[in-house]
Order: C-alpha cells, then structure tokens, then sequence
C-alpha cells in the first residue's frame, strides 16, 4: 500500500464511531477481497455500524469482515432485490446475517437499476462511504459522487 492509502486508512480510523457504506465491485482478486475483509473486521470492532449490500466480491467481503468480528448488531446489509433474486452463494452467506432489508418492490427493475436506488438508500443512512472500484466502474463513480453531493466522506480506492 502506498503513503496515501496509509493516510486514509488511518483517516478513517481515527474519528469515533460512526455509520460507514462500503461500496464495491464484484470483479476483485483474493488479495483486495483479504484486504476489505480486514478494513470491514477493524471497522466493527471499533463499533462503526457497517452498511453494504449483498453482492460478491467486495460486499462479500464486507460481509465476511463484520460477521468475524461478531457484532451482529454492527451490520446491516440492504439489499437492491428480494433475497430470492441473489445467487446462491450470497444467499448462503445472507444466511448468516442478522440484519438484512430486502427490496421485493424492486423485482422487476433491471438490476443496474435496483443496484442505484439500493446505493442512494445506503448513502443516505451512513456519514461516511468506503468504495473500492475501477476508474471505469460507472454506478460506483456516480455513487461516490453522490455521496460527495450530499456531503458525506468519501474515501475511494482505485484497484486499478
């Protein structure tokens, strides 16, 4: 990690508790996945109430990250559909979560869709949002930019 990732890590880390979105890309190798599983067990065990939604990859590993540092409470993961419109991997890890809302009305809408309202409706219970994405991931640069909008800290991280 680089000086300024160094920095943000510690940025984060040093207010109090807090409500923090993570935000991600599906697409991501073991490493990145280890690394947010880290930030999002920290981040718990320092009692910041952690909100994502249920897919792979980076939500996974948010995911994964808060259920290890066993605060149930600490985690809250809405999701864009209902939990019958998830893969079944992410079902199976859903399965352990205590804290899950799903979107049953938002069925019939495109994922990409579903995914964009279920973003707003995360940004907009946080004050702070955690994404990691791809200079060319189109919904998370919107939604980082949203976030920004509606005055929340917003710390990215480019995987590429």
């Amino acid at each position: 990690m680089g000086g300024s990732y160094v920095k943000e890590l510690l940025a984060i880390q040093q207010q109090g508790p807090r409500a923090i979105g993570f935000f991600g890309t599906r697409n991501m190798g073991f490493m990145h996945q280890e690394l947010i599983e880290i930030l999002s067990y920290a981040m718990v065990i320092t009692k910041n109430h952690i909100f994502t939604s249920g897919a792979s990859g980076t939500n996974a590993a948010v995911i994964r990250g808060a259920l290890r540092a066993e605060r149930q409470e600490l985690l809250t993961v809405i999701l864009p559909q209902s939990l019958k419109m998830q893969p079944p991997e992410s079902q199976e890890l859903l399965s352990k979560v205590k804290n899950v809302i799903e979107k049953p009305h938002n069925d019939r809408l495109p994922l990409i869709e579903a995914s964009r309202l279920c973003n707003m409706d995360i940004i907009s219970q946080v004050q702070q949002v955690i994404c990691f994405a791809f200079h060319d991931s189109k919904l998370l640069m919107e939604t980082c930019q949203e976030a920004k909008n509606l005055r929340k800290i917003v710390t990215l991280f480019y995987l590429d």
